[in-house]
């Protein structure tokens, strides 16, 4: 028995009254509705408080002394490390527990113990080591997905449409075709991955993509093009929605946010490697007789396809699931899946009423798409990103028709990446201290207004400078995204609704990015 089990306080006064409790309680349930989660912690935590003070060794609702990724943002000093880390829940009360019981299907209710208290001391390194199993994967596996996502604007720099006999407007066709396919597919590939598990699903369409993507080394026209982009956007489109569900799965709802914040983060450093790899690649123009296009899709097909490959052996589908013929020993020990499981589900109960291979049926998914109170959220997605849209997908364009060569289009794109990567991280982090979300979306609209008048109001005949300074100051805006996906995740209160809230926020924002490629110009040019 551990020190913390020693001092671990009684539920009730009784045994046989927590069983009396409980029982009544199951009688109950299906006469009364069930309770709001967070009303009802909120009730349990007042109802618990005076009396767990009283004991003095009782649980005290706390901050976490440091976000582990965010620790360079500072410390509480008078944190006891040695403190226990378990945070009241509706699980302290047998009458409100018996509302929130894991489902019999839950794939960790073997680690469930409501009962269970751990430190501090035994948690952070715990939220340390899925930091690096699973945070890092994510955000390599989204590197490999914006890698073949946004390659085509740099082979936009090497005369890939005149290379083709293809224009702006069919570049434009090729990217809402694309565009349309991504979205349309993140809800199906949502659906197959809640049946077949993230673990199994989410590697397949990695290498799938991968190889597709290097295949546009043999693209010869128009046609072969627009089925590429077609095929493309139905194998991504399902990453993002997939991912964060599976991040759900070992994070609390205060510290996806800034997971999710990172992961994103890596679009902006993706865009800042790719220039970076362009700019040696597309010098073997002429290679065997071919473009250095080609030879940008083939070799970055590669790079992905080996990320593919190492996601089959390193995902695992649960944290109680990390054992693998590869991995007997698996990730944690059986005090540490406790711990896991037990904090997750204190933080949010709903997140056991479901298998994570229990596929989501019509109904379900109709409950869900019903949920109203999801709505604005959406309506966030659907308005924030649209001013940016445009001009950061066609920056390369826009520097090139500036007067910028291949390769200073491909480097000068550079700057916007790293701030506005840097300024998601700053935003996600004070929105999640602050608990504050609404204000912070509304603020990214009032950093695009002054550079979107700027760019209307300034003259034809003006310095390509001072233009590029301004579409950088434009596409520098501190982004929403991560914290609105993470705010859609943590009030869907059920895994169904949470499965698919991801895919429906990138619905609402189909008019972001689809919309404007209908146009035959871009706006800058």
């Amino acid at each position: 028995m551990t020190d913390i089990e020693k001092k671990r306080p009684p539920l009730s006064d009784s045994s046989d009254r927590s069983d009396r409790e409980s029982e009544a309680a199951e009688n109950k349930t299906k006469e009364q509705p069930e309770e709001d989660i967070d009303e009802a912690r909120e009730r349990i935590i007042r109802e618990h408080r005076t009396e767990l003070e009283q004991r003095g060794e009782g649980l005290v609702q706390q901050e976490i002394p440091i976000l582990p990724l965010t620790q360079f943002f500072g410390q509480k000093k008078d944190f006891d490390i040695d403190a226990i880390a378990t945070q009241p829940s509706v699980y302290d009360s047998p009458a409100a527990a018996a509302y929130f019981r894991p489902h019999e299907s839950y794939e960790n209710r073997h680690r469930f113990d409501p009962t269970c208290r751990w430190t501090w001391k035994e948690e952070l390194p715990l939220i340390n080591k899925m930091d690096l199993k699973i945070t890092i994967w994510a955000c390599v596996a989204f590197f490999g997905l914006d890698l073949g996502r946004g390659n085509l604007s740099q082979a936009n720099t090497d005369d890939f449409l005149p290379d083709l006999g293809m224009d702006t407007n069919d570049y434009n066709l090729g990217n809402t075709v694309y565009q349309i396919s991504f979205l349309c597919a993140e809800l199906p590939s949502q659906m197959i991955s809640k049946k077949l598990g993230p673990d199994r699903w989410i590697p397949f369409i990695m290498c799938s993509w991968s190889l597709v993507s290097g295949a546009q080394f043999f693209l010869s026209g128009r046609t072969s093009f627009l089925i590429t982009r077609a095929i493309l956007g139905v194998l991504q489109g399902g990453f993002i929605p997939d991912i964060v569900l599976y991040l759900t799965y070992f994070f609390k709802g205060n510290e996806l946010p800034f997971r999710l914040a990172m992961f994103w983060c890596v679009r902006r450093i993706t865009d800042i490697i790719a220039p970076i790899i362009a700019f040696g690649v597309l010098r073997m123009r002429g290679v065997l007789g071919y473009e250095g296009w080609r030879w940008l899709f083939l070799i970055e097909g590669i790079i992905m396809l080996s990320i593919g490959i190492w996601s089959i052996f390193k995902m695992a589908p649960s944290p109680t699931q990390t054992k693998r013929p590869w991995r007997p020993q698996g990730w944690f020990n059986e005090r540490e899946e406790k711990i896991l499981v037990n904090r997750i589900l204190r933080d949010d109960p709903s997140k056991c009423d479901m298998h994570n291979r229990q596929a989501i049926n019509l109904k379900m998914l109709w409950h869900s798409l019903c949920d109203y109170e999801l709505w604005p959220i959406y309506i966030f997605g659907l308005l924030w990103e649209i001013p940016a849209g445009p001009p950061d997908q066609y920056l390369t364009l826009t520097l090139r028709n500036l007067g910028f060569g291949t390769f200073d289009a491909n480097l000068l794109s550079i700057p916007c990446q790293f701030i506005g990567a840097v300024m998601m991280c700053i935003m996600t982090y004070l929105s999640t201290r602050w608990n504050e979300r609404a204000l912070f979306g509304v603020f990214t609209q009032f950093w695009y207004l002054p550079n979107l008048i700027a760019l209307a109001v300034l003259p034809s005949t003006a310095s390509p400078w001072a233009q590029f300074a301004i579409v950088t100051v434009l596409l520098s805006y501190p982004s929403p995204h991560a914290m609105h996906v993470a705010w859609g995740s943590r009030n869907s209160n059920s895994v169904r609704t949470r499965a698919v809230s991801a895919a429906l926020y990138k619905y609402a924002s189909l008019p972001s990015w689809s919309i404007p490629f209908l146009e035959e110009r871009s706006a800058l040019t």
